[in-house]
Parts: structure tokens; C-alpha cells; sequence
């Protein structure tokens, strides 16, 4: 079976709005899901950007898209009670080698209580009480999510993604390829059933295009 990488980071709605569809885009297209927590964070410093949440403007519309699609798409949608919020104890519990065979439900469970209820998933009573309401034990969570094992494998998933060229969360990767957002979908459907493929000398043609300008960095003036 073929095997789909996804990439999220719980900061970010669209990677809310990816879960819910990815549980049935799977199946439905025979892909083995590999679930990869990485720090969105630590994706913006490697490659200089600046998150969503970090420009004013940018934020508000976040907010008013967010609350359309969920609207249009008959998602529960109540925003996490801080945004941004620190993610890592939700991360670290999400990593297959802490919440196991329950990986896919606990991070269904902490989408839903975070984006669904709104409520705060950077807290790690919070996250506790959720892993303990899905059958898992909430106390050996909070334990085992601080040691260095678990933080270490958190941190090699972010830099893989970077090796791989993962800027942005939610990023799906299939045959090598990078599909960076929840509006994917359907070009990743086209691909993965074969009925689209990349005009490589096109693609080639056009990135290896000189560039005419760029900006000053601040740093560089």
C-alpha cells in the first residue's frame, strides 16, 4: 500500500479542517497514513517566515475564512481559548511512540477539544484529561512527554520535515511530492489515482527562470 505523510502542527486551523478529511480521504483512495506532529514554529525561523497569527491583518482574515468554510462545511468551530497557543505537550503526546494504537483517536479527540470546544490544548491538564477520556492514561502521559526520548522524536519529525521541504502545516507528502494546505485535496486525489501528472519540462522551465528583483532583508541593509 501506498503511504501518505501528513505533517500538522495543532496551531493551525487548516490543519483542523485537513484532519477531518484526511480520516476518510485515506480509505477511499487505499493510503496508508503516517501521522508526523512537527513545530510550525521551528518551520518559520528555518525558513524566515513569519506565521499567520504573527500579522495583524492576516489574523483577522484567518478568523473570518476560518469561520466561513467551518460554516460552509458543517464544522464545529469554536477557536481555541488562546491563539496561538504553545502546542508541544499536545504534539509530544501525539507521537505514535507516546499515545500508540489510540494516535489517530487522541488527535481527533485534541483537534475536536481545541478547535471544536475551544478549549485550550496548550495546557497539559487539559491534555491529560482528554487522553484519560479516550482510554488512555492521562498521568503516565504527562510524565512520558517529558522525557528526552519523546521530545527528541518531536524534534527530528520537524526536521525531516524541513529535509523534505515542509514550510507549512498542514503539508501532505505522497511519492515525494509536497501538497501544502487543506485545499489540496483534489489535486492530491488527481495524482494519487494517476489522472494527473506534472509537465516536467514545464515545471522545469519555469523555476529555473532567473529572478529579475528581490527584497532587502532588514538585516542586509
Amino acid at each position: 500500500m501506498q503511504k501518505l505523510e501528513f505533517y500538522f502542527d495543532y496551531l493551525s486551523p487548516y490543519a483542523y479542517f485537513s484532519w477531518k478529511k484526511i480520516e476518510e480521504f485515506c480509505p477511499n483512495h487505499n493510503v496508508d497514513l503516517t501521522i508526523k506532529p512537527v513545530v510550525f514554529g521551528k518551520l518559520l525561523d528555518h525558513w524566515g517566515q513569519l506565521g499567520p497569527a504573527e500579522i495583524p491583518p492576516k489574523r483577522e482574515w484567518l478568523f473570518k475564512y476560518c469561520l466561513f468554510y467551518a460554516s460552509s462545511n458543517n464544522l464545529p468551530l469554536s477557536f481555541p481559548k488562546y491563539h496561538p497557543f504553545n502546542s508541544l505537550s499536545a504534539l509530544r503526546a501525539s507521537l505514535k511512540m507516546v499515545s500508540g494504537e489510540h494516535q489517530e483517536k487522541l488527535i481527533s479527540a485534541l483537534f475536536h477539544a481545541g478547535w471544536g470546544e475551544g478549549k485550550d490544548i496548550g495546557n497539559i491538564e487539559v491534555v491529560s484529561n482528554i487522553a484519560l477520556k479516550i482510554g488512555l492514561d492521562g498521568n503516565a502521559i504527562k510524565k512520558t512527554i517529558d522525557s528526552k526520548d519523546v521530545k527528541e522524536a518531536l524534534k527530528n519529525n520537524t526536521d525531516e520535515a524541513i529535509s523534505k521541504g515542509v514550510f507549512g502545516v498542514p503539508t501532505i507528502i505522497f511519492d515525494n511530492e509536497l501538497f501544502w494546505g487543506n485545499d489540496q485535496f483534489e489535486y492530491l486525489s488527481n495524482v494519487i489515482k494517476g489522472t494527473y501528472k506534472t509537465n516536467d519540462a514545464i515545471y522545469q522551465d519555469i523555476i529555473n527562470r532567473p529572478r529579475a528583483i528581490d527584497r532587502v532583508k532588514k538585516n542586509d541593509s
